[in-house]
């Protein structure tokens, strides 16, 4: 993991990540990678962001999460066919293993990744 990729989600715990990047920050990670896919404008993406810090604390080291604004980072957004913000995938191995499309509370999303996480 490189420590100098910024962090400009003002989220603690989650680092954007560009297309230029993407492959060394998501694809070549050790633990599972949560990417959420999102934009400026979307307001389901904004309800995210505490559920999504407070997860990042709570499974540092077990679970890393980064996102990528779909608008200005389109090659990845195309390559994985996002078509809706936020779109929460997880990359385990450098291979995505799971799908998740639109905002919803820790609870539900922790239950949702109990497989990846292996909780």
């Amino acid at each position: 993991m490189t420590t100098n990729t910024t962090n400009t989600t003002n989220t603690p715990g989650v680092t954007e990540v560009t297309d230029a990047d993407f492959a060394t920050e998501v694809l070549g990670s050790g633990p599972p990678v949560l990417v959420k896919f999102t934009a400026e404008w979307c307001g389901p993406c904004r309800q995210l962001k505490p559920v999504l810090g407070a997860l990042a604390e709570e499974e540092a080291g077990r679970l890393r999460i980064v996102e990528i604004d779909v608008d200005r980072n389109p090659g990845t957004t195309v390559r994985y066919g996002v078509l809706a913000t936020p779109t929460l995938m997880v990359f385990r191995a450098g291979e995505p293993v799971k799908s998740l499309v639109g905002a919803r509370p820790k609870r539900r999303l922790r239950e949702e990744l109990e497989d990846v996480l292996g909780s």
